[in-house]
C-alpha cells in the first residue's frame, strides 16, 4: 500500500483535506499529515472543527479513527519525508495557500511543509498543490507556472458541475477525485466523461 505525505494550509477550502484524508486513508498504509496554524483556524471556522494539534484524534475531524494517519510537527524536521532518503508515493497539499506555493516555487524551505515538498521536487517524486485562490495576480500565476515547470501538478480547486452533485461534499468530491488519479490512486468518487 501507499505512503503519502499530506500538507494543508490555511487557505479557505477545509472541506477539500477532509474529504481528501477521509477518501485517501483506505488506500494507504501511511499518511503523514501536516497542519499549518492556519489550517487549524480554517477547519474552526469553515467546519466547526477543533483540532488540537497537541492530542491529535481523527476521529474530530473525520468522523472515523484511522490510525495510519500520523500527524507531524510542522518545524520537526527529524521526520521521515523530511529526507529524500524517505521513500514515499507523492505528496498533496490540500488547500494550498498562495504564500505556500510562492515559497515552494522559490526554493524557501521555512517549515517542514515547505521542506516535504522540496524534497518531492528535487527527488523528482509527486507533488500536487491544489490551490484555491481567486482572482490570480501576476505573480500568482507565475509561481504556480513554475511550480509545473519544476514538475509539480497544478490541481485547482475547481469542483465539477457534469455529474450533478446533490451536496457540498458530492461537489468537493469532484476535486478529491481529480487529487487523488493526480497522485497515482484509482478512484471512483466520480464517474469519467461520458462514462469512458
Amino acid at each position: 500500500m501507499a505512503r503519502i505525505v499530506v500538507g494543508v494550509t490555511g487557505a479557505s477550502g477545509a472541506i477539500y483535506a477532509q474529504r481528501f484524508l477521509m477518501r485517501a486513508a483506505p488506500l494507504c498504509e501511511r499518511i503523514h499529515l501536516i497542519l499549518s496554524e492556519q489550517a487549524v483556524q480554517v477547519a474552526q471556522t469553515e467546519l466547526g472543527v477543533e483540532l488540537d494539534k497537541g492530542n491529535f484524534s481523527t476521529r474530530a475531524w473525520l468522523g472515523a479513527d484511522f490510525p495510519n494517519i500520523q500527524l507531524l510537527g510542522d518545524r520537526d524536521y527529524f521526520t521521515p519525508p523530511a529526507s529524500g532518503s524517505y521513500v514515499h508515493d507523492g505528496m498533496t497539499i490540500i488547500p494550498c495557500s498562495m504564500g505556500t506555493a510562492g515559497r515552494i516555487a522559490n526554493g524557501i524551505s521555512d517549515d517542514l511543509l515547505t521542506r516535504c515538498a522540496d524534497v518531492c521536487l528535487k527527488e523528482g517524486r509527486r507533488l500536487v498543490v491544489v490551490p484555491r485562490e481567486m482572482p490570480m495576480n501576476a505573480i500568482m500565476l507565475r509561481n504556480l507556472a513554475t511550480l509545473a515547470e519544476a514538475g509539480a501538478r497544478v490541481v485547482p480547486a475547481c469542483p465539477a458541475w457534469y455529474g450533478r452533485p446533490q451536496s457540498l461534499e458530492e461537489l468537493a468530491d469532484t476535486v478529491v477525485a481529480r487529487v487523488l488519479q493526480a497522485l497515482g490512486f484509482e478512484q471512483n468518487l466520480v464517474a469519467p466523461w461520458m462514462g469512458g
